[in-house]
């Protein structure tokens, strides 16, 4: 590592608080699905910024689209509106398919805080408990972290808002179970990101949907990680329509910002006075967001990313000391024979690739929309490669 990558690193230790550990690396720049370190080594990034940067880095409408909104207009406080933010509503709520009037959408700067005006929403319906999947993940604010299963997360910041049920992700019994006449809402992700990519059972959400209407409760989808293009279609559920979904990540391509949608009567619990947000759908996030939208249509994407993602999980999956492999589109979850994850991301790292490890099994891809076949393949070359080095 030269200086100024080492000179960085020291640099990071001693002024940004210790929450995420030492950096892995120093980035410099980003083109497509490339980056490149403060030593000029170039990776594939398979990761995305966690499924954030829809578009890769540098993308021409992201950028266009940013710089001309800042040089226009950049913020105004939600006392006022602007034409970004009401056309990325009523877009949103089109590729929802329940269009403008269908449903009301409150925007936000992050997943955490679209969960946590989702949170105070389920509220306003008289009712508290809210049932949850375990392997869930909704964030690190105090009520999305009481959403969110892992107990390490949560136990260090106890007590967080109660009346939270936790149960098997997938089993539609324990579900049914769990939610009674006082119960607000379920809350469930299509697909579990942070857990390393569980899929949703066919016939869960259509199950999870069947149970909130016997009860009146709400039917709360956090596509926060998997929605916006990533399993080749908008949004991963399908053939269900909930109340509340919340989105962020892929929806601004990188530029922060998150949306809380309420469809039909749920659109309509927060009132004024309810909530707010300083930040939250200002024109350029808003304006970045329109940009990720229009790109994905007229670039074809989401065909895009089926296809590629299949050669993927194929790929990836032909190699014997892989055990599983999960996921839809471009958001990739696989298990390892071993525990050896930590040891692949470095191998693949060393190799010219940026993976994650969500567990000491689980590896997770979701990297840009706009990853090239050619990058696909430059990974599936290099895995078995990957894989003897990391079992060294």
């Amino acid at each position: 590592m030269n200086d100024t990558a080492s000179t960085y690193q020291e640099r990071y230790a001693a002024s940004l608080m210790n929450t995420f550990g030492p950096p892995k690396l120093v980035l410099a720049k980003g083109v497509g699905a490339h980056v490149w370190d403060a030593d000029g080594k170039e990776y594939v990034d398979f990761l995305g910024g966690i499924a954030v940067n829809a578009l890769g880095h540098a993308h021409p409408a992201l950028v266009e689209a940013v710089t001309t909104q800042l040089q226009t207009l950049g913020h105004v406080s939600n006392f006022f509106t602007t034409a970004p933010q009401v056309e990325l509503a009523e877009k949103l709520l089109d590729l929802l398919g329940v269009g403008a009037g269908g449903g009301k959408v409150f925007f936000t700067n992050s997943g955490t805080e679209a969960n946590e005006a989702a949170f105070k929403l389920t509220r306003r319906t008289g009712r508290t408990h809210v049932v949850v999947a375990e392997g869930s993940f909704h964030g690190r604010t105090m009520g999305a972290l009481a959403l969110t299963s892992k107990e390490a997360y949560r136990a260090p910041f106890e007590p967080l808002p109660g009346d939270v049920t936790f149960v098997p992700f997938g089993d539609t019994d324990a579900l049914a179970a769990a939610v009674t006449d006082r119960t607000a809402a379920i809350l469930l992700e299509p697909i579990q990101g942070e857990a390393g990519v569980n899929v949703a059972p066919d016939g869960y959400l259509a199950a999870a949907r069947a149970t909130a209407d016997a009860h009146g409760a709400l039917l709360w989808l956090d596509e926060v990680q998997s929605g916006m293009g990533r399993t080749g279609r908008w949004f991963a559920h399908a053939d269900v329509t909930p109340d509340i979904v919340t989105l962020a990540k892929g929806l601004g391509g990188g530029f922060p910002i998150g949306a809380c949608l309420g469809i039909g009567a749920a659109g309509e619990l927060l009132q004024p006075g309810n909530h707010g947000t300083t930040f939250g759908g200002n024109p350029v996030a808003c304006a970045a967001g329109l940009a990720v939208i229009r790109t994905i249509e007229d670039d074809d994407l989401l065909e895009h990313v089926a296809v590629l993602g299949q050669r993927l999980r194929d790929g990836l999956g032909a190699d014997p000391r892989v055990a599983e492999v999960r996921g839809e589109g471009l958001i990739i979850g696989l298990d390892l024979a071993g525990d050896t994850s930590a040891d692949v991301v470095a191998a693949a790292q060393a190799a010219g690739f940026i993976l994650n490890n969500p567990t000491p099994k689980r590896i997770r891809l979701v990297p840009p929309l706009v990853i090239t076949g050619d990058d696909v393949d430059a990974l599936l070359a290099a895995w078995p490669g990957i894989l003897d080095e990391a079992t060294r």
